[in-house]
């Protein structure tokens, strides 16, 4: 038993950290971190491993402990359980997760959630993709609603949010004003 293995068994009180089970437990190694250590890898029984690496043999079954290991306070624990219900598209627990920046690159490092289908894409009238704090210009006249003035053509609109259940939808600031426009009339500017 290698010194890492020890010390998982320690944490987890010799059970797997995402279903509790005590049998056939080994270290896995959360990718791309390489080196065995209590800071990169979780115990966990050789069945999840093996649908961890093996995307085809996942069964959502196996799975039902990730609502509880979720909310480990170890952060190898939280990579797997997100990269998990990725997979599984369980949105609902997905969105209970918070992962800070650095947490969440590591998260995404294998592509688990690379899966376009379903995702809202905002894109501007030239078919740009549009990110968070790009910078976009009005390509129209656009009377705002109760705000009384013309959003003119030509504007610039800086450090946009992206309207996350819609991706016709965009938030901008334009005359001083926090406003919503259509993505129709925007063109990405950098």
């Amino acid at each position: 038993m290698s010194i890492t293995e020890k010390k998982l068994k320690d944490r987890s009180g010799s059970k797997c950290e995402i279903s509790g089970s005590e049998e056939n437990l080994v270290v896995y190694t959360v990718p791309p971190k390489t080196d065995e250590s209590l800071e990169n890898s979780i115990l966990i029984t050789q069945n999840l491993k093996n649908q961890i690496e093996n995307p085809e043999t996942t069964n959502p079954d196996d799975w039902r402990g990730l609502n509880e290991s979720m909310w480990s306070e170890h952060l190898p624990i939280q990579i797997v359980c997100w990269r998990m219900l990725a997979r599984l598209k369980n949105h609902d627990l997905l969105d209970m997760m918070y992962l800070d920046e650095d947490a969440l690159a590591w998260a995404k490092a294998t592509g688990e959630a690379d899966d376009d289908e379903g995702k809202i894409i905002h894109k501007d009238s030239n078919g740009n993709i549009l990110k968070d704090g790009d910078s976009v210009v009005l390509i129209k006249d656009l009377d705002v609603k109760g705000a009384n003035f013309t959003a003119k053509r030509g504007a610039a609109v800086h450090n946009i949010k992206l309207v996350w259940d819609d991706a016709n939808l965009i938030e901008g600031r334009v005359e001083n004003q926090s406003i919503y426009i259509l993505t129709q009339y925007v063109k990405k500017t950098k």
